[in-house]
């Protein structure tokens, strides 16, 4: 909102108010104000997806993805607005037809091919953002589309600093502008490729073992050098990259399913598209390119609060490394459709054992309500099988829609917000 802020008042000072007397300079005064904005958000969605650690430990990497997704869409409309006002306005004071008057400004401005090229790229990733496309594309296909935003950035530049007077205008302009740029890069560089390169470096993590847990899951042992000093938290997640031939490129978000100890590190990983599925066949002593810790679904507050745990599916991997951390009682309802989709059963046992967890099974198909329970069972119960469940911590991990299901449930039965710990995956 500070930045947006900053946009309009030097669009102000650049006569941007004055111009909206006239159509022709009120529709390209326009142009230019939503030219500017869009520019902005675009460095602002660049920025929430740095991996700023402060950033990402305030608000955590789901918060600022939701941001991001809305911030892009945003910009988008706004890059739309910016060719169609800006090729309105030109045509106006011309008096030639808009279509013409677009192919001349693309053909002949400085700057303007690449600027076209940006757009196309920028439309490309927005469209495949959409809901409807997400889910008809593999997250592999999804996430290399999505690099194309880092292309339309590049490609705008010139046509910016070579077409946008409100840019250079004055010396508040120059500064404000080659901040957020020098911003931007500086995080991707810093944050993005240099430190997972110096912490990959420097813990040379590799495969130790591949186990099959269940039909579909593997968990990944790792080891590597002073794994004590990497700062991860049971509960944190990943970008994990395994060096093992083509597709490596690519990095998968899995959650430790272990708290981390000094010389391991473990992940569990469910078949759900072709990264995951190469998890099968990693061989030990591969390499392993790391990018985090991340994530906020961590131990809560030390204030001796019992708490409750609401897992499904390859949900409970993070919920399972938070087990050795948390030194309070706990409690925990395990959803799955069958009995053999459920992970960790001698670990979850052995943690019975000690007196220290309580475990509930919630085994059986989907109901048809939509509720977070298997048919059969009653989402109203929560109340019932943890008593006094509104003085707990609650962590909530599954699948998106379930978790909105079983969120819900837990807001019902008195949990205050504050207390509810979830944190989405869905890309």
């Amino acid at each position: 909102m500070l930045s947006m802020l900053v946009v309009v008042a030097l669009w102000v000072h650049n006569r941007g108010v004055q111009d909206l007397t006239g159509v022709a300079s009120g529709l390209t005064s326009l142009g230019r104000l939503t030219g500017l904005v869009a520019a902005d958000l675009l460095l602002v969605q660049v920025l929430l997806m740095a991996r700023v650690p402060w950033v990402e430990r305030a608000f955590g990497q789901d918060r600022l993805a939701a941001w991001h997704r809305w911030t892009g869409f945003t910009s988008c409309n706004l890059m739309l607005a910016h060719i169609v006002l800006s090729t309105a306005g030109y045509a106006a004071s011309e008096d030639a037809g808009p279509l013409g008057e677009l192919w001349r400004l693309v053909t002949t401005y400085p700057g303007m091919l690449l600027a076209a090229a940006a757009s196309v790229a920028l439309a490309l990733v927005v469209v495949t953002s959409v809901r409807a496309a997400r889910r008809r594309l593999r997250y592999e296909s999804w996430h290399l589309l999505h690099l194309y935003a880092y292309l339309g950035v590049a490609l705008a530049i010139p046509h910016e600093l070579w077409t946008g007077t409100d840019l250079v205008s004055s010396p508040a302009a120059r500064a404000y502008w080659w901040t957020i740029y020098l911003a931007a890069a500086g995080c991707l560089a810093l944050f993005r490729l240099g430190l997972p390169a110096w912490r990959t470096l420097r813990h040379r993590p590799v495969v130790a073992a591949v186990v099959p847990e269940g039909p579909g899951v593997f968990s990944v042992y790792l080891r590597g050098r002073h794994l004590d000093r990497l700062p991860a938290r049971a509960g944190q997640f990943f970008l994990w990259r395994f060096l093992d031939g083509p597709g490596w490129s690519r990095a998968n978000p899995y959650s430790l399913s272990a708290g981390p100890r000094p010389d391991l590190l473990r992940v569990t990983v469910k078949d759900l598209g072709e990264g995951s599925r190469r998890v099968a066949t990693i061989r030990p002593g591969t390499r392993v390119l790391i990018e985090g810790p991340y994530g906020r679904l961590t131990a809560p507050p030390a204030d001796g609060r019992p708490i409750t745990m609401l897992a499904s599916g390859v949900g409970i991997t993070p919920l399972r490394a938070l087990l050795d951390e948390v030194r309070v009682p706990v409690t925990l309802l395990y959803r799955a459709r069958t009995a053999d989709d459920l992970l960790f059963g001698a670990e979850l046992d052995a943690a019975v054992a000690t007196g220290r967890l309580r475990v509930g099974y919630l085994v059986g198909p989907r109901s048809r309500d939509g509720s977070w329970v298997p048919a059969g069972f009653r989402g109203d119960q929560l109340a019932r099988w943890v008593p006094g469940i509104r003085d707990h911590h609650v962590y909530v991990c599954g699948p998106d829609a379930w978790m909105s299901a079983a969120s819900a449930a837990v807001l019902r039965a008195g949990v205050p917000p504050q207390r509810l710990h979830t944190e989405r995956f869905s890309w």
